[in-house]
């Protein structure tokens, strides 16, 4: 596994852990950021990344995208 900020962008990747506090997890998840589903790299702008999520895109910075683990 490797955080989602390793990413390459416009590769599909799976959602395999989020770490960090329930209440970041929570934030995560009401962002769609669901463990098992596939998630895009869109772009990285300095320490920003957009995400594609579920059809929509989502703006986080990077120790969010830390938090999240993908399959490599």
């Amino acid at each position: 596994m490797m955080p989602l900020s390793m990413a390459r962008m416009g590769e599909p990747v799976r959602i395999m852990k989020i770490n960090g506090k329930d209440e970041t997890k929570r934030f995560l998840n009401s962002l769609g950021f669901v463990i098992g589903d596939n998630v895009t790299v869109v772009s990285q702008l300095g320490g920003n990344m957009i995400i594609n999520v579920k059809d929509t895109r989502v703006a986080i910075d990077k120790s969010m995208a830390n938090r999240i683990m993908i399959n490599e």
